[in-house]
């Protein structure tokens, strides 16, 4: 643990899931937890200012995955990423559950082989469609 960790004090849930790196803004933070998709110790919670403690279970969204997070410490700063994974313990791993589906964390994205030049208006279309969106005028 760091010396700007601290195990005993309570913290707001918006300003630690910031704090920890989950969101890039305080703002995210705080839109994630209002729009209710956010539970801690399995009960929905909808105000950005919920004190949480160190051992509690954190369950929201980020992006295509479901995080569950066990609160290992409150922080007083957002610091580095390698600081900020001290706060917390992953009890589902993305990795793990993208195997487990069977699916890569990532899809892959459409590549072109460097020097073939600018695509043609099908092929965009074609990665479009890969990339899954579709267009009307599309073959």
């Amino acid at each position: 643990m760091t010396a700007t960790a601290t195990t005993t004090a309570k913290q707001r849930l918006d300003q630690w899931l910031w704090q920890a790196r989950f969101f890039k803004s305080r703002t995210l933070a705080k839109q994630t937890v209002e729009s209710g998709r956010c539970r801690v110790n399995r009960e929905r919670v909808s105000k950005p200012g919920h004190c949480i403690r160190p051992g509690d279970i954190l369950t929201f969204p980020q992006g295509a995955h479901v995080r569950v997070i066990e609160i290992g410490a409150t922080a007083t700063r957002r610091g580095p990423a390698n600081e900020a994974r001290t706060l917390y313990r992953d009890l589902a791993p993305i990795e793990a559950a993208a195997k487990r589906m069977g699916e890569t964390a990532t899809p892959p994205e459409p590549r072109r082989e460097p020097g073939a030049g600018r695509p043609t208006k099908r092929e965009r279309r074609q990665m479009e469609t890969v990339r899954g969106r579709h267009f009307e005028g599309a073959e």
